[in-house]
């Protein structure tokens, strides 16, 4: 629940005039004016895509400007307490191993005390705005207003921006915040409506009747094919299955249920139907790639792990806020699940201070709270910032989304089968499951760029060393760069279109790849090491690499396969070579599912 607006009532009353010059608490405990005219500029807000945009002019300053997000400081002190827990929360001999907060806990422990965001509170509503809501982990704002009221706010201009058909808005100019905010504000995540890109290649339409799933060189993946590669099914025999588990998907967009129940009817998976979550207005079906992109999420992450509750976020996105945004938000602050999976990227470059911090500090959070965020690391390969679907890269970059120290990051493999594929797959399908491989198959790192034979694009796995964030003190193991950053992906799974993955859309069979295909799966992989071990895991990455370290070292079981072939070089930009170890294509590689589980500590 959202702090009451009761309960800081009496802050708001007495901040509500400090834009007029009374008295009012600022950051350090003391007493001042907070003064509107002494300002501090945000640099760096302005969004790159409005840059290739047509400016069509000032907005309308009557427009709306919906769930705009206010991102809050730590208390002092706080950030180094954080790193501290979220360290001893994975290490077994430490106090607070696997002690998880609530979101209401850790605003208590790390977030604005009240008369703090009574300040910030109370600055807002004096300029008109509506505060929508207070995260209960006090690390966000969320709050409504207009076009004027932020242009005078933020000593900003919001402009029109005519891209890729459709109207656009945006900040022209950098916003500004009174000096007095520092230390209690970060920014505002975002003023603009460019959208967040989902993660999967274009779909591939199929016959609905008795679809030849191994004709030509294409062999594309039913669920019984993941579990035979991915070696789920001597778990599944054992009854790991998901049960009591729940996996969370953030959205922007609704889907047709028909096509998830299609989908678990045509392949032989036991009834167990999705939950819906409007977070805020209903955005409607939007079809098209929004609809790929959440049908693929829902429908896959419940595959690998067909008895847990797959809920799907939908948020409406604003003229100012992406939804994906939105619904990461309600399921970090509604504890929504102990597993997420988020299938879009913006690359660091673009996403500007205050967007790169707020997907940091959500995902600390969430750590917090217990929940392991898998998010898609690009289809662009090296060229993270340029769009999968173009001629050529411009230059490395990395998805910002997914390249901070506190989730784990999902690239891509594709299978080398085309040399032999019947040693691979049968000549037809099970009559029940429509499975069709027969064993685990060698997998190289995806690419299937122009740059490769047959391939077109920048269609490759996403990865690389990120220019924000450090080494984590985790991220260690043979092959890791000693680069000191970050550097993704961590994990990787099959993502090419060659060998795609089934799913239904109004009613259809399709098949598409990408590595939003290869997140929500390995979230529901996920989800059956949390059912195994009855317990959230926070961020799986220190066990993780824990893991690859002993069976590199021959000191411990063997759970991941080692990709030592491919690249994720793209037209005009070099990338990473995959090699023995880690590897910035495809981290320390794809998992045997069952040993995963078996062995997690």
């Amino acid at each position: 629940m959202a702090i009451s607006r009761r309960a800081l009532c009496g802050a708001l009353l007495f901040v509500a005039t400090a834009a007029a010059g009374r008295s009012a608490t600022v950051p350090g405990g003391g007493s001042g004016a907070l003064d509107d005219a002494d300002r501090v500029v945000l640099p760096g807000n302005v969004p790159a895509a409005a840059r290739s945009a047509v400016d069509l002019g000032r907005s309308d300053p009557n427009l709306p400007l919906e769930r705009m997000i206010f991102l809050l400081e730590l208390r002092p002190g706080a950030e180094a307490r954080l790193q501290q827990l979220l360290a001893e929360q994975q290490e077994p001999a430490a106090p607070r191993f696997h002690r998880w907060l609530t979101p209401a806990e850790f605003g208590a422990e790390f977030g604005l005390r009240d008369a703090d965001l009574g300040v910030v509170t109370g600055w807002l509503t004096a300029h008109g705005f509506t505060v929508d809501e207070v995260a209960p982990g006090r690390g966000w704002i969320d709050f409504s207003g207009t076009v004027a009221q932020v242009e005078r706010a933020f000593a900003t201009e919001m402009h029109d921006y005519a891209s890729d058909g459709a109207i656009r808005h945006a900040n022209a100019i950098d916003p500004s915040l009174p000096r007095g905010l520092t230390g209690l504000v970060h920014g505002i995540v975002s003023l603009n409506s460019f959208p967040l890109r989902p993660l999967h290649t274009s779909p591939l339409p199929l016959p609905a009747a008795d679809p030849a799933f191994t004709s030509g060189a294409r062999h594309f993946l039913a669920p019984a094919d993941f579990a035979t590669i991915y070696g789920l099914n001597p778990a599944y025999a054992a009854g790991a299955s998901g049960a009591g588990q729940t996996i969370a998907i953030t959205g922007r967009t609704d889907i047709n249920l028909s096509d998830v129940t299609t989908f678990r009817n045509f392949f032989g998976l036991p009834i167990n139907n999705p939950v819906f979550i409007h977070n805020g207005t209903d955005p409607g079906n939007l079809g098209g790639g929004e609809e790929t992109e959440a049908d693929l999420d829902t429908q896959w992450s419940g595959a690998v792990a067909p008895e847990a509750t797959v809920k799907l976020v939908i948020s409406a996105s604003t003229r100012t806020t992406d939804g994906v945004a939105l619904s990461a938000q309600y399921v970090v602050s509604h504890n929504l699940a102990p597993v997420m999976s988020t299938s879009f990227s913006l690359c660091e470059s673009k996403m500007g201070p205050s967007g790169l911090k707020f997907y940091n500090a959500l995902w600390a959070q969430a750590a917090a709270q217990g929940i392991s965020s898998f998010i898609a690391s690009g289809d662009s390969g090296a060229a993270g910032c340029d769009a999968a679907s173009g001629p050529r890269g411009f230059g490395t970059g990395v998805n910002g989304i997914c390249s901070g120290p506190n989730d784990v990051c999902v690239g891509g493999t594709q299978f080398a089968d085309t040399a032999n594929p019947a040693a691979y797959w049968t000549a037809s399908n099970h009559f029940l499951t429509e499975g069709s491989a027969l064993s685990y198959i060698p997998e190289i790192g995806w690419n299937e760029s122009a740059g490769v034979p047959g391939g077109s694009g920048l269609f490759a796995s996403g990865g690389g060393a990120s220019t924000v964030y450090p080494k984590p003190s985790w991220q260690s193991a043979p092959g890791v760069p000693a680069d000191r950053k970050r550097d993704i992906p961590d994990v990787s799974l099959a993502a090419a279109g060659h060998d795609g993955y089934l799913f239904f859309q109004d009613g259809k069979l399709f098949a598409v790849g990408g590595t939003s295909a290869a997140s929500p799966s390995f979230a529901g992989l996920m989800a059956l090491v949390v059912a195994a071990t009855h317990a959230r895991q926070g961020n799986p990455n220190p066990i993780l690499y824990r893991l690859a370290t002993g069976q590199l070292r021959h000191t411990g079981p063997a759970v991941f396969h080692d990709i030592t072939s491919g690249n994720n070089n793209v037209p005009r930009v070099r990338g990473f070579a995959c090699g023995t170890g880690y590897d910035q294509v495809t981290g320390l590689g794809s998992v045997n599912g069952a040993a995963l589980i078996a062995f997690w500590p």
